[in-house]
């Protein structure tokens, strides 16, 4: 039960540390399904970059006296379940048109999910989180406009 703002803290922190293990077992997946070879590396950096931010996670959750964990996050076993059926059902240019918008979406969703997190560690005193998560947040944003980028740029544009 969650009555306090620490409580739904820690609950979110779990939430995103489940996410960002869930992302390293489906990235490579979408790095293989992509036909376009930027998005293909734009995938494999983000793994990479993906492996520190649960490292940082590690840190926040040690910050705050607590043990790192996992919560079973239902939105990104939804936006991961939605990749999935994009890679069964899409081929051609709607294939990477398709990924690139759904790693947008789980883009999008860590963004959120961040903006909240690094918010309420500022409120309850946690300067130490407050710092990682928002250089967490600033990495999930660079990635996202990198995303758009790509989008606007190549992958979108009828070939």
């Amino acid at each position: 039960m969650m009555k306090t703002l620490a409580d739904i803290f820690e609950h979110t922190l779990q939430d995103m540390y489940y996410a960002e293990n869930a992302i390293i077992k489906a990235l490579p997946k979408v790095a293989g399904a992509a036909k376009d070879a930027k998005l293909k590396m734009a995938a494999e950096d983000h793994l990479e970059e993906t492996k520190g931010q649960i490292k940082k996670l590690e840190q926040v959750f040690k910050s705050i006296g607590k043990k790192a964990s996992g919560e079973k996050c239902d939105a990104i076993e939804g936006l991961i379940k939605e990749a999935d059926g994009l890679m069964e059902e899409a081929s051609g240019t709607a294939l990477d048109s398709g990924l690139l918008a759904a790693c947008q979406a789980v883009e999008h969703y860590e963004i959120s999910r961040y903006g909240s997190l690094r918010e309420w560690a500022k409120d309850l005193g946690h300067d130490e989180a407050h710092k990682l998560l928002s250089e967490i947040l600033d990495q999930e944003k660079a990635t996202n406009n990198k995303l758009t980028n790509l989008a606007v740029t190549s992958i979108n544009k009828p070939h």
